[in-house]
């Protein structure tokens, strides 16, 4: 009651863009009884939790009552009788001795009573959870959140409330007026933004790069095709100082190649915005030495990233693979020194890319290809993979979390000493325990074995390389470009040498020539992509997606049966008088404009486009791709907009004449399948197609004749549909059925043009080639929307000229319907 007096009956009060506050502790109606009252909607409640024992009940006069004040005294009388029974357990000489009974019986302790569990804190004061109710919007109580007033924390119960302010509460305070720093700050804003604009194109050049990094769409699963179970795995021997391990990949097939699958730890494919820019930075690096990222896609295991594969694994397994790849005949100093080039090529790139950073390179996640290529991975996925402390970690990178550009100069010097000595990863005579290298690197500058002295003439410039980039000052280390340059002038040396035979001049040139090949090859690869693309979009446009996959794999489709299925189909009013009066190429322009707005329209719907043969246009729903009840429903939004589009439809060639069209709809089993081997055709077959063509044909101008079973599956769904009942209509070939007039749907205006009458659609077809015949007459005089006034006109042309449609007035039959006694059904 009081609230309603502070409200004084005012509707505005009961808006949403005021908040209440109702301090109500000692009810508990709010859990009792969950219905709400409509005035509260926009009342946040705070009440004492319901942790009751009891019932309240005011009544006075009833021996039964009870309320929160009566529940304290006794709780209270109850712990006090606790206390008395702890201090008569004491030592009696303690209780002789007492004067005051200590207050601390009463701080800091918690008892259970009939109103709940009691918490007391160091001041005795009770701390409670207290409990923010709200209305929702059907008048129902429901918790917001608790309020815990020891340890002030707020805990939401409800993420979701679906209150009257919508998704978030009011501000606390109203809207006073712009503040003069506020003026101060829009004037500051106005240059900011006219600097802002200046500086926008100077830096137009990125603005895509910058709306790329927002959107991310993943691989279709179709597109993946997992190998079978015993090729499916592949093992990656990788040697470890502490012992053998195998890591396991999953291998696929992707644009007729073989990929890798990595699972995206810790994400379900809803990507935030750091991730997705992430994957936008891998998914725009393509470079020789770095393995290609081509998407992300979505199974039921997980989210897996898809990215290049190298056939003969990692580089660590190829080093310590010494019978494939023996020392001497082909792992010799020349191609050592590749390898070595082929990491810091990538690398040099990869640091000067967005990306920036590897910080996890190492030699496992360095993968060979069959042309024993190496290229660099696992980098970019910050954010679904983290940094460890490996041997290859430089030593201020594991006494202090994080990565640098010469933090990955030093892994690569790790690397290179593999690469050299083609031994276990930091090898060194004086220790082999991993922990016990970690340790030293972290406290000493311990490095592994790198024997200067012993090295060649062409080796000795590659080992000083190798022990500058693992220097202890980051800042004495060469970045990647000068590690390339140095790389490139030893690979130079080698093959200009005085003695070079000619076998390896051609082995040179076979290497360039190779090299050249492959770009001539990538770029002859996009485009025939492009085109592959190309094609696959036709296929989709001629037939199902699951039939072309079907028929791209196997070459056959087997045909289906459908047990329930909705048809529509529409022919043009007059469509042969139409085509009299018509040229041929004006019956293709009239024909490809109509068919062109229903094409559109079928886009936005969950339907299959089957044909159009001649005037005629046919669509289903339910098939290839079941879809439950909604195939119904699809179908006459679908037709509603389409009988809406040809109520704004006008004629190139003839623009005064209005186009109509009759539409019949039934639902039904159906069989479909792909008929002909040449120019093959999606076909649906049965008698649920003869019935719904049945029912077009029988069926008025601008009107939606439905069947049915159409009806009744409409019924079956949550949307109300409107429509007339027509009554007993004869279908050729089934006799006799009950059918509908669609109209429309409740709580959406399609503009749906008027039908004509009953008794006018017989004078339809009498009356178009007069009016088809007026046009022309009138296209010839050189205007069709103004009309000459003759004098001396004759009776006959009066009488003639009463019944063609003119531009002032239009026949009877274009009023306005008046249907009497019509059933207006909502669904």
């Amino acid at each position: 009651m009081d609230l309603l007096e502070v409200k004084n009956g005012s509707k505005a009060a009961d808006s949403s863009d005021f908040l209440f506050i109702l301090i109500d502790l000692y009810n508990d109606v709010y859990y009792i009884n969950p219905s709400s009252l409509p005035e509260m909607k926009n009342v946040l409640v705070v009440t004492m939790p319901d942790t009751r024992e009891y019932v309240i009940n005011s009544d006075l006069r009833d021996n039964n009552t009870m309320n929160d004040y009566m529940a304290a005294y006794y709780d209270s009388v109850l712990h006090l009788g606790r206390v008395m029974r702890k201090i008569a357990a004491s030592n009696q000489t303690e209780i002789q001795e007492m004067v005051f009974v200590n207050v601390n019986y009463f701080r800091n302790t918690s008892f259970k009573g009939i109103a709940g569990e009691y918490k007391l804190d160091i001041y005795g004061d009770r701390d409670v959870n207290l409990s923010v109710i709200y209305t929702t919007n059907n008048n129902k109580y429901k918790v917001l959140f608790i309020f815990d007033t020891e340890y002030n924390n707020t805990l939401m119960v409800d993420k979701d409330p679906d209150f009257v302010w919508g998704k978030k509460l009011p501000e606390f305070k109203p809207y006073s007026g712009p503040a003069i720093h506020n003026i101060v700050v829009a004037v500051l804003g106005v240059m900011v933004v006219t600097v802002a604009t200046i500086a926008f194109v100077f830096y137009g050049q990125n603005r895509k790069d910058r709306l790329l990094r927002k959107r991310w769409s993943h691989i279709n699963p179709d597109l993946v095709t997992l190998l079978d179970s015993e090729h499916n795995i592949i093992s990656l021997k990788i040697e470890d100082e502490r012992e053998q391990k195998k890591l396991q990949i999953r291998r696929a097939f992707y644009d007729k190649k073989i990929v890798i699958l990595k699972e995206l730890k810790n994400s379900d494919g809803n990507f935030n915005k750091t991730q997705k820019m992430e994957l936008n930075a891998l998914l725009h690096i393509d470079y020789y030495n770095l393995t290609k990222f081509y998407g992300t896609v979505r199974f039921d295991e997980g989210v897996f990233g898809v990215f290049e594969y190298g056939e003969r694994g990692s580089l660590r397994y190829v080093l310590s693979d010494k019978v494939s790849y023996p020392e001497d005949t082909f792992m010799d100093w020349e191609f050592k020194i590749s390898v070595m080039y082929d990491i810091a090529k990538g690398m040099s790139y990869l640091h000067a890319s967005n990306i920036q950073v590897h910080g996890r390179l190492k030699s496992t996640n360095c993968v060979v290809d069959n042309r024993m290529v190496v290229k660099i991975t696992d980098f970019g996925c910050n954010a679904f993979l983290s940094s460890s402390k490996d041997l290859w970690t430089a030593p201020e990178h594991l006494r202090n979390q994080g990565t640098s550009q010469k933090g990955d100069v030093y892994s690569f010097a790790i690397i290179s000493q593999e690469i050299v000595l083609r031994k276990s990863t930091f090898y060194t005579k004086s220790c082999s325990s991993r922990s016990e290298k970690l340790s030293k690197v972290m406290t000493s500058y311990f490095r592994p074995d790198l024997d200067i002295k012993m090295a060649s003439e062409k080796e000795l410039e590659v080992y000083m390389l190798i022990k500058s980039c693992w220097d202890e000052d980051p800042e004495r280390r060469p970045d990647f470009k000068k590690v390339e340059n140095c790389l490139e002038k030893n690979i130079s040396k080698i093959h200009n040498r005085a003695n070079e035979s000619y076998m390896d001049h051609m082995i040179r040139r076979l290497q360039n020539y190779s090299r050249n090949l492959e770009h001539l090859v990538e770029e002859r690869t996009a485009l025939y992509k492009a085109e592959r693309d190309r094609a696959h979009f036709l296929n989709f446009m001629l037939l199902p997606r699951p039939v072309v996959k079907s028929l791209k794999e196997t070459g056959v489709v087997e045909p289906e049966l459908f047990d329930e299925v909705t048809i529509y189909f529409s022919d043009i009013v007059g469509f042969t008088t139409l085509c009299q009066y018509s040229t041929p190429m004006e019956v293709v322009d009239m024909l490809n404009d109509i068919y062109k707005g229903f094409d559109s329209i079928v886009d936005h719907h969950d339907v299959y486009k089957v044909e159009t043969i001649g005037d005629a246009y046919m669509v289903a729903s339910g098939l290839p791709r079941r879809n439950g009840n909604r195939h119904a429903v699809d179908i006459c939004r679908m037709a509603l907009d389409i009988l809406s589009f040809m109520g704004t439809f006008q004629l190139r060639h003839l623009p005064s004449i209005s186009v109509w069209i009759r539409i019949g709809i039934h639902s039904g089993p159906c069989a479909a399948g792909v008929v002909g081997m040449k120019m093959p055709r999606y076909c649906l077959f049965g008698d649920t197609v003869n019935t719904a063509s049945r029912m077009e044909s029988s069926g008025h101008p601008l009107r939606i004749h439905v069947s049915e079973p159409t009806i009744h599956i409409l019924q079956r769904t949550d949307c109300r549909f409107e429509y007339e009942i027509r009554g007993e209509t004869y279908l050729k070939g089934k006799g006799t059925d009950t059918t509908y007039w669609l109209t429309g749907e409740t709580g959406e205006d399609y503009d749906l043009p008027t039908p004509p009458t009953t008794e006018n659609v017989q004078r339809l077809q009498q009356d178009l080639a007069h009016m088809i015949l007026a046009c022309l007459e009138r296209r010839k005089r050189g205007s069709v929307r103004r009309r000459k006034v003759h004098t001396g006109v004759d009776e006959d042309d009066k009488g003639r000229e009463s019944e063609v449609d003119s531009e002032d007035g239009h026949p009877e039959y274009l009023q306005l319907a008046t249907v009497d006694n019509t059933l207006s059904t909502f669904l």
